[in-house]
């Protein structure tokens, strides 16, 4: 299948997912429409996010901005991490796995750009304000702190913003 027919495919999927979650949670999506930009643009009042990689696809649904992300966990080169992860940052980790940290970190963050509709240009901004335990931390972006669930499943890492609201995770 070539790229962009495959990348199509997966958004498909995302947004099944995303229908999905908000199926079980009782909220209606009319339309999954983005704008110009390609950010998604709230239906009915719902907001939702997809990410999507060619091992995993997410999607959610919530009443209020949210975001997520997916990654499949791999060896990233120093200067990858160093560029993610700065040394503040990395101490909120110690002794843990230096590739568990990074995606962490990245999805975290991008998971907040995604909820904030800036994507990864404002990647140099978010920062690791407080790592809660091995499932939670929080991203500090422009003066708020936003909470941050992860989910770990067949070598990937899942996560989604959570503005006080309990997250159940769903895989089919």
């Amino acid at each position: 299948m070539p790229g962009k027919e495959k990348t199509r495919a997966l958004s498909r999927l995302a947004r099944e997912c995303a229908a999905a979650s908000a199926l079980e949670s009782n909220l209606a999506v009319s339309r999954f429409e983005t704008d110009a930009s390609g950010v998604p643009l709230p239906s009915n009042g719902v907001f939702w996010s997809l990410s999507h990689k060619p091992e995993a696809v997410a999607g959610v649904a919530s009443t209020k901005a949210v975001g997520i992300d997916i990654e499949k966990l791999k060896p990233v080169s120093h200067a990858l991490f160093r560029r993610v992860v700065d040394e503040t940052e990395a101490l909120c980790f110690p002794g843990r796995d230096r590739v568990l940290v990074f995606f962490r970190v990245f999805t975290a963050k991008e998971a907040v750009l995604k909820r904030a509709g800036v994507g990864l240009q404002g990647l140099s901004r978010a920062k690791i304000h407080d790592v809660r335990d091995d499932r939670t931390l929080l991203v500090r972006y422009l003066d708020k702190n936003y909470p941050v669930e992860h989910f770990y499943f067949d070598g990937c890492l899942a996560s989604v913003t959570k503005d006080k609201v309990d997250i159940e995770w769903r895989f089919k």
